[in-house]
């Protein structure tokens, strides 16, 4: 028997995460966060006992002896935004000798876990960021299709959500970086985009249809040109389900660009909460989408375009497959790389989708 200890585990991603693994047989959930209270509800809503929720605060210079003390095996952190954040936590878990698993989207906070390899792999430990839909499930469609290559030249990565809003923190941390330059590989060279600006309209397979993108700062755009030498082009784009929303927010990051505001963390917390009034009115659809080009392994042009569907609102459940499939790996002995990395290349397609089987999601390949 394991213990995994979620981080975080009443929150958006957190309470998800906790619900899928309690049903492991070989492994033991406990819900930490620094609100009791809400870790104790949890609980309760997922059926395990009150004991299994422990009062944590990610910023306790303590840490470590506490994840001693709870016999962590397996550490998931999903107390984000991870923008700005540093690497206490996972430097707690390796000093306790436990397993490390982050949802960070951070651009650099993703790639940066590396610096911390070399402690992990003294300690015998796999310490893993990125456990999310990017870049763990995007770099596992790349692998699933690059043998059918012979040149990768172009990696377009997009996404929609359905109606159900996102945790206050997950907005935080996308809107930190709104009308802020964002470095990008385009046609063979480093260029700036402008985060939730150029503006751009993506046609998903039925029964999405039409949504509009803006840019975003995700740790693909860092990790991928350095991954696929040959690739020229990488982008990365989001967007919502309502057209209203999505260009209330182009309009923000706009008058940041100006310098209007600041920073559009201001409007987070409206924003976030009108989202959700407007739930019962918007499309409980969502998608990603991973478009591949360049030459084939017959010398033809090759274009790949994999889709992802999410109906039902279950789109918010996407991001959690990753970390409930290390989880179970590592708490199964699985063979897994030691040191500190990047989520890029550890899953299969398969092995992320796995754990969303029972939910209204769809692959589709042209």
């Amino acid at each position: 028997m394991q213990t995994v200890l979620v981080l975080g585990g009443y929150g958006f991603f957190g309470q998800r995460i906790s619900t899928a693994l309690a049903s492991t047989e070989f492994l033991r959930v406990l819900i930490g966060g620094r609100d009791p209270i809400r870790a104790m509800n949890a609980a309760r809503a997922i059926g395990l006992p009150l004991e299994q929720t422990v009062s944590l605060d990610a910023r306790d210079p303590n840490l470590a002896c506490e994840l001693r003390r709870l016999q962590v095996d397996i550490l998931i952190h999903t107390a984000g935004p991870f923008q700005g954040q540093d690497y206490a936590v996972a430097r707690a878990a390796i000093a306790a000798r436990c397993h490390y698993i982050d949802l960070a989207d951070g651009r650099q906070f993703v790639p940066g876990i590396s610096a911390l390899s070399a402690l992990a792999s003294e300690a015998g430990l796999t310490v893993i960021s990125g456990a999310s839909s990017v870049p763990a499930l995007s770099s596992a469609v790349i692998e699933r299709y690059l043998p059918r290559f012979r040149r990768l030249e172009s990696i377009q990565i997009g996404i929609s959500s359905g109606a159900r809003a996102p945790g206050l923190a997950t907005v935080r941390g996308v809107f930190s970086y709104g009308g802020k330059p964002i470095r990008s590989w385009q046609d063979g060279a480093w260029v700036d985009a402008y985060g939730w600006l150029n503006l751009h309209r993506h046609r998903f397979p039925e029964p999405l249809g039409n949504r509009w993108l803006g840019s975003c700062d995700v740790p693909d755009l860092e990790l991928f040109p350095r991954r696929y030498p040959t690739v020229r082009t990488v982008s990365f784009q989001a967007g919502f389900a309502s057209d209203l929303g999505h260009l209330v927010v182009w309009t923000l990051a706009g008058l940041v660009r100006r310098g209007f505001f600041t920073d559009m963390r201001v409007f987070a917390t409206p924003l976030n909460r009108l989202s959700r009034w407007m739930e019962p009115i918007v499309s409980d659809k969502g998608g990603m989408f991973v478009s591949l080009e360049g030459e084939g392994t017959e010398g033809m042009p090759l274009r790949i375009d994999w889709n992802l569907i999410a109906e039902k609102n279950h789109g918010p459940h996407i991001p959690c497959g990753a970390a409930i499939a290390l989880a179970k790996k590592i708490g199964a002995s699985a063979p897994m790389p030691r040191g500190a990395m990047a989520c890029v290349g550890l899953l299969t397609v398969e092995e992320f989708l796995e754990p969303l089987r029972d939910l209204s999601i769809s692959e589709k390949v042209a």
